[in-house]
């Protein structure tokens, strides 16, 4: 027989007030549906799981409207929901991960006497995971004029583009109205003088009216959206083409294909759990899927971009201009730098790779996305 839990017991279990619980029932968001042998109203298992789901979102930060959205969204399960929020407090773990690493750095420099400005320590504690590696971007992060010109020709003869997830411009066309979208002020403090415009906002919620745009572009920005079929709901919704550079995350796609992933940081399957597969990415935009090849030379260090090179994931600032390597944290970052470092120095690397050697390009799970 399904149990039924009162009011007061969902209270006292849940750590929420009964009046937040009154409020939900009021506004539709969760009612208790069952009642109990004395006739009180009571939460049926469905009331529970859905209970669940909405305050997990609300502990995230969500809005209760937003909430609404997303628990009735019809193609979300409890399962589809639950990889969700393990994607989104995975997101909150690297904004606190950035936030310890700030504040290890000013705890160094007040051991050596250096007092941070009002202004630096603000900045401390506004850290997000792309202000903690933004910096690095302009020394390794580069437009491959290869890659760019796959992108360029996906976007047809459109005139005006959105180009969400902007972060400091690369791949922006030259020949073309550009808006940018970027939420991290780090990444719009360093776009380059005489760069397209760009306006502070998410991917899921764009400041844009219903097809403002002949085509809307993203590079290499979805895995870090909070809900990335959202994100490119709202592509669809403001633009009449979109183009969306990203990755098969699968593990014959990606994971098993890269070396690095494969032999030095399996790390990373971890981070792509409860992501949205590249099909589904694709249904969500009507789009067909081309591949990307990544040039041996590519001069963009993005993940992906220096397997022929490997010596270059030895660099500090190489790896600080990925995200990925922030992501997995500091002792899988050292264990993985520390054996490709010993492996390259003994020839295992080459022996284990040599098929690399005489490729041009590499087939390692870029994906264009053209809808």
């Amino acid at each position: 027989m399904e149990e039924h839990l009162t009011v007061g017991r969902v209270s006292d279990l849940a750590d929420v007030s009964v009046r937040t619980l009154h409020h939900y029932d009021e506004i539709g968001l969760v009612r208790p549906s069952a009642r109990t042998t004395a006739g009180y109203r009571a939460y049926s298992a469905a009331d529970v799981e859905r209970l669940s789901e909405v305050l997990a979102y609300r502990r995230l930060g969500f809005g209760l409207r937003e909430i609404a959205d997303l628990v009735d969204d019809p193609t979300t399960d409890a399962v589809a929901h639950l990889r969700r929020l393990r994607g989104l407090l995975l997101d909150q773990r690297d904004r606190a991960a950035a936030m310890v690493t700030a504040i290890d750095g000013e705890l160094a420099a007040r051991a050596r006497g250096i007092r941070p400005s009002p202004e630096d320590q603000l900045k401390m504690f506004g850290a997000q995971l792309y202000d903690t590696i933004g910096s690095a971007y302009p020394a390794t992060r580069r437009t491959e004029p290869r890659i760019a010109a796959q992108v360029w020709a996906a976007l047809g003869d459109a005139r005006t583009v959105l180009n969400v997830g902007a972060g400091t411009g690369s791949y922006e066309p030259p020949d073309r109205d550009v808006t940018a979208v970027e939420p991290s002020a780090v990444m719009r403090a360093q776009r380059p003088p005489g760069s397209a415009p760009c306006v502070a906002a998410a991917a899921e919620r764009l400041p844009f009216e219903d097809r403002s745009f002949d085509a809307a572009m993203a590079f290499s920005t979805v895995h870090h959206w909070r809900d990335p079929i959202a994100g490119l709901r709202e592509l669809r919704r403001v633009a009449r083409r979109v183009v969306v550079f990203t990755h098969d995350s699968s593990d014959a796609g990606w994971r098993q294909r890269f070396w690095l992933s494969r032999d030095y940081l399996p790390e990373v399957a971890d981070l792509v759990v409860g992501r949205p597969t590249i099909d589904r990415l694709a249904h969500a935009l009507d789009a067909r899927i081309e591949p990307v090849l990544i040039p041996w030379d590519c001069a963009d260090g993005f993940f992906e971009a220096y397997w022929r090179r490997p010596e270059a994931y030895l660099d500090e600032h190489v790896r600080r201009a990925v995200s990925i390597w922030t992501r997995v944290g500091p002792d899988a970052e050292r264990r993985a730098v520390d054996r490709l470092r010993d492996d390259l120095a003994s020839g295992r690397w080459d022996e284990c790779n040599r098929d690399l050697a005489g490729l041009e390009a590499a087939e390692l799970g870029l994906r264009l996305l053209v809808g």
